[in-house]
């Protein structure tokens, strides 16, 4: 016997792929690698995590085994024998109702993507049909199903269903024009009710949004009940950010839960189940000694705030499927140094500003576009730098480009040192240089807004409102 080389070809279903086996054999039998995970990935098949493998064996030739899309991925394959597959896309979009046949032996497999309806046919006698699955089997899993006889599909079986040993469930099976198409997994928004989780909500509007009050990311046990399956996309946008009380007992106990412990579990949530985790960062991550950062600097955090998302980032890093999302100067729809601006502004308060720390503005609806790029573009996993563009600035000059937006003189700011100003008050440390290199999600065809130019956008439209 002659083995075949290991190929993955495509199909008219998208995702469903023929794997070419090599089958080695001799007068003694033969030998298969029916899963090789190094191999196929190579050459294109998903890395899908397989976590159970089933056998069903199949006494008599013309067994049927009706058409199920069950809510997971599978390998499909026979160890002995022969048998004749079906497979039906019963997923929303162009494709639902395509149908692609292949006769399956021990040279060949199929992966079947969750959605996509599968079926088989025995055409020997003591056929054992192999499916290895990235989900454990429950009692309680439901699943859409076709009937085997549905005109609109046309399937030709090789033995008439007259004739074949099919159950009473798949004979009733419903026909395709009855078929409720199986959804997508989810993108799951957590931190919904932040400035940044708002505007993510908007920017990725078929997200399901939980904020703390739908949960809580540092209680185990609500993360524990969650079904997770439904999910393909988790967005932490959920964080500790009170930067100044991080510095005391309790505030750094609540930031190590929020942003480290929470994160972890997170983390392992999204290796389990297959998820892209994309968690949103900080330039408090670095000391601010050099004049820009770029995603591969080595993380040197001054304060507690800045050391509780460090590891955060390091554990995120874990996670196959993951993107972190490092930002700075974050400004939305709330409270925020902006919006304090104007208000001084407004009440003819003449503030003192830090003019010695140095970095670029980010909106949320730019850092809300900038992730939602990353996830519909399938941008490499990583980390991504992502604030507004253009000069950077000091808070100083933030402040005079407010004060000049309300009808107030530039001058009404007073620049001064962050020591002076932080001078007989409780304070972290904060990086001196928070500019971040935009060279990489730049790459990915994401053009980030000047900063100067949104912050007038932003006021125009407060203004307007």
């Amino acid at each position: 016997m002659t083995p075949e080389d290991l190929r993955v070809a495509g199909t008219a279903i998208p995702g469903l792929l023929v794997v070419t086996l090599p089958v080695h054999g001799d007068d003694r039998g033969w030998f298969k690698e029916n899963w090789q995970r190094e191999k196929m990935i190579a050459l294109g098949l998903p890395d899908f995590g397989p976590v159970q493998h089933n056998v069903s064996f199949n006494a008599s030739t013309g067994t049927t085994r009706g058409i199920h899309a069950e809510p997971w991925d599978k390998l499909v394959s026979v160890t002995t024998g022969r048998a004749f597959g079906a497979w039906v896309d019963l997923r929303p979009g162009e494709t639902f109702g395509t149908v692609v046949t292949h006769e399956l032996h021990p040279g060949v497999a199929v992966f079947v993507p969750r959605g996509v309806g599968n079926a088989f046919q025995v055409l020997e006698d003591a056929t054992a049909y192999s499916y290895l699955v990235n989900d454990h089997w429950r009692a309680d899993a439901t699943y859409a199903a076709v009937n085997v006889a549905d005109e609109t599909l046309a399937i030709t079986w090789p033995i008439g269903l007259a004739d074949a040993a099919l159950s009473a469930k798949d004979r009733d099976a419903p026909r395709l024009t009855d078929v409720t198409p199986v959804p997508p997994r989810r993108t799951l928004v957590l931190g919904a009710n932040g400035q940044l989780g708002r505007a993510l909500r908007a920017a990725l509007p078929r997200a399901d949004a939980f904020g703390r009050a739908e949960l809580d990311i540092t209680d185990p046990a609500a993360l524990g009940a969650l079904d997770w399956s439904a999910y393909d996309t988790v967005v932490n946008a959920a964080a500790y950010t009170a930067v100044d009380a991080a510095e005391t007992p309790d505030g750094r106990r609540e930031a190590w839960a929020t942003n480290v412990t929470a994160v972890a579990a997170l983390a392992r949530i999204a290796v389990d189940h297959r998820l892209t985790l994309v968690h949103v960062s900080s330039d408090y991550v670095f000391d601010g000694t050099r004049p820009e950062h770029g995603e591969d600097e080595p993380c040197s955090p001054l304060g507690v705030y800045g050391q509780t998302k460090a590891a955060g980032d390091a554990l995120v890093s874990t996670v196959p499927r993951h993107y972190v999302v490092r930002t700075s100067w974050v400004i939305g729809d709330g409270g925020n140094f902006v919006a304090t601006m104007a208000r001084l502004a407004g009440s003819g308060v003449s503030p003192s500003v830090v003019d010695d720390q140095v970095g670029r503005l980010t909106f949320t609806t730019d850092l809300a576009a900038g992730i939602a790029h990353l996830l519909q573009t399938g941008a490499p996993y990583g980390t991504y730098n992502l604030t507004c563009s253009g000069e950077p600035q000091s808070w100083a000059d933030v402040a005079a480009d407010v004060f000049a937006a309300s009808g107030r003189d530039r001058a009404d700011v007073t620049r001064v040192s962050t020591a002076e100003y932080g001078a007989g008050k409780a304070m972290a440390p904060r990086p001196a240089h928070s500019v971040l290199r935009l060279d990489k999600i730049r790459a990915t065809g994401f053009e980030p807004r000047d900063g100067r130019r949104a912050l007038a956008e932003h006021l125009s439209d407060g203004l307007r409102a």
